[in-house]
């Protein structure tokens, strides 16, 4: 019998290299956050769950995933935009395993900002969720990450190189959030990798579309439908576990929504 036949731990992690490794993923407890939390955990990796106000639904999934494995997943109630998130986090992510392999900045706030209305509070909510507090975390999670020679994941969007009609303030936020990934590569190099994810028209989002909007982003989509969580998971999944090569891209994940001029 081999070395690895007579211990099971080291033969999965032969087979399966996320397991045992430590994610943190943001915003995490619906929708495409979620559905990433789903993958990687079935892929072995422990999670800690981060979420604002979703806590039922934060709680649920949690309960799902730790009866499937226990101790495996460990929640953070956080408000991104306070200063003090990251150092909660981080907190939450040391005492839960002590180590982190994976960060995956996907919280998010989007809404319409048509000029003319946009208010000041709504710069400050769509440039922290999607630019500031992506920043600071990551800057707070890179002695971890070095250590582990982990990765970053944001949850950029397709709108960083299009602007969307009457969300100018999101899509500047999320231009910066693209930049934000090149320079942390250079930045954090070579230890950890830093990516990005685009998606497209993956969820319709809860306000801000008409059905007429909504029918013009599929009509310029090349596979004339509406893309799905488990897309954005996939992605994710090749960036965290076969790209060990690919550090500062941005992956779109649109159904060729972008391929149009």
């Amino acid at each position: 019998m081999s070395q690895s036949e007579s211990n099971p731990t080291q033969n999965q992690s032969l087979h399966n290299p996320l397991a045992g490794k430590v994610a943190l993923i943001t915003g995490a407890a619906q929708r495409i956050g979620e559905q990433m939390a789903r993958l990687l955990h079935v892929q072995g990796v422990d999670l800690v769950i981060h979420y604002r106000s979703s806590a039922g639904a934060a709680r649920q999934l949690a309960d799902e995933l730790s009866a499937a494995r226990r101790g495996s997943v460990h929640l953070v109630q956080a408000e991104l935009l306070d200063s003090d998130a990251p150092a909660l986090l981080m907190d939450g992510v040391q005492s839960f395993r002590g180590r982190l392999d994976i960060l995956v900045n996907n919280a998010s706030s989007f809404y319409p900002t048509p000029i003319g209305q946009a208010t000041e509070m709504q710069w400050h909510d769509l440039m922290g969720s999607n630019l500031k507090a992506p920043f600071f975390l990551s800057q707070a999670a890179a002695p971890l990450l070095r250590k582990s020679r982990g990765c970053i994941v944001n949850l950029v969007d397709v709108n960083a190189e299009r602007p969307l009609a009457e969300h100018t303030i999101y899509s500047m936020a999320k231009a910066g959030n693209a930049m934000m990934v090149k320079s942390l590569a250079w930045e954090l190099g070579p230890e950890v990798r830093v990516n990005g994810i685009a998606p497209g028209s993956v969820l319709w989002p809860s306000q801000g579309l008409s059905a007429e909007a909504k029918q013009q982003l599929l009509d310029r989509t090349a596979l004339r439908r509406i893309g799905a969580p488990a897309d954005i998971a996939q992605a994710l999944l090749f960036l965290v576990r076969d790209a060990d090569y690919i550090t500062g891209q941005i992956i779109n994940v649109d159904g060729g929504l972008t391929i149009q001029q």
